[in-house]
């Protein structure tokens, strides 16, 4: 699958992280003005990182697989990674060598009911877990209320938030702020390959993306990678108009590779009074729902 594969992804990762350092920002001289490289050259980050020029030339064809932490750290600096790129680099690195990633990730099962208790107790934020495939996998009420236009039905019982955003029209409805909305979600999947390369899933479904959407295909290409912890994000819900939302993401170690995330509304903004409006919404639709029916479970399957 052309989406995933280890060695191509270390060497246009190196190469791309590297063409963004200019020798100013690296504090190197700019001897000649015909540089042939928009950043950095090869044998100026060999400088920088304190290896040879065979050595980082190694590196950047995607060799990486025996290189010391020491080293890494030492090309991240000299390519001035951030904490997600560098992180990244690490999570290539252990791929290579085939080593354990960084949290060890056992086989799934269902969500623990006491985590369920937790996420469904959050009545006054939208609230779910998901996977680092972008599976929403349980939602509370007030969540699947905010994301329902991304599912693909009202008894659907998971919906996954790239395929819905990058391969159904109410996906782009959904998103606003549609550049930075794609940004994110390619950054926060290329992160995802990197810590769980062999996730057949995840490689199947970014082949997918790339192959169906030209769109993703490109913002793909670009090889960033972030850290997604807090924020604000909008949306635009069909029900309620549009709605911008402070939102923290935990990472919950007992249950590894799955995501908490709740989203809240300083109160008296006009965000606040659109969130307790989505919040009737959902009372009522959900009162609809329940008339002579049994309401369909909010947690689905958790591969």
């Amino acid at each position: 699958m052309e989406g995933v594969s280890t060695q191509s992804d270390i060497r246009e990762f190196l190469a791309s992280r590297r063409a963004k350092v200019t020798p100013q920002q690296a504090g190197l001289p700019a001897y000649g003005g015909n540089r042939r490289v928009p950043g950095l050259r090869r044998e100026e980050v060999a400088l920088l990182a304190g290896v040879s020029i065979d050595y980082y030339v190694r590196l950047e064809r995607g060799h990486i697989a025996g290189a010391s932490e020491e080293v890494l750290d030492a090309v991240a600096r000299a390519l001035q990674l951030d904490d997600a790129e560098r992180a990244h680099l690490h999570d290539l690195a252990r791929a290579a060598a085939k080593r354990p990633t960084r949290t060890t990730r056992r086989p799934r099962g269902p969500i623990p009911d006491s985590l369920l208790r937790v996420l469904h107790s959050m009545t006054d934020a939208p609230a779910f877990i998901r996977n680092g495939r972008l599976d929403i996998l349980a939602t509370n009420t007030l969540g699947r209320a905010l994301y329902a236009p991304l599912f693909p039905d009202t008894t659907a019982r998971t919906t996954n938030i790239a395929r819905a955003q990058f391969l159904t029209p109410q996906g782009r409805d959904f998103f606003p702020h549609w550049d930075t909305s794609v940004n994110t979600t390619v950054a926060l999947l290329r992160t995802e390959a990197g810590r769980t390369p062999h996730d057949s899933e995840l490689t199947g479904m970014i082949g997918e993306l790339v192959t169906r959407s030209e769109e993703f295909r490109t913002v793909w290409a670009r090889h960033n990678v972030r850290l997604h912890y807090t924020g604000r994000k909008s949306f635009h819900h069909p029900a309620v108009g549009e709605i911008t939302l402070d939102f923290d993401a935990m990472e919950l170690p007992a249950q590894p590779g799955l995501t908490l995330s709740a989203y809240t509304a300083a109160p008296g903004t006009p965000d606040h009074d659109t969130l307790q409006l989505l919040a009737t919404w959902a009372a009522t639709t959900n009162a609809e729902a329940n008339q002579g029916q049994t309401a369909p479970s909010e947690q689905g399957s958790t591969g």
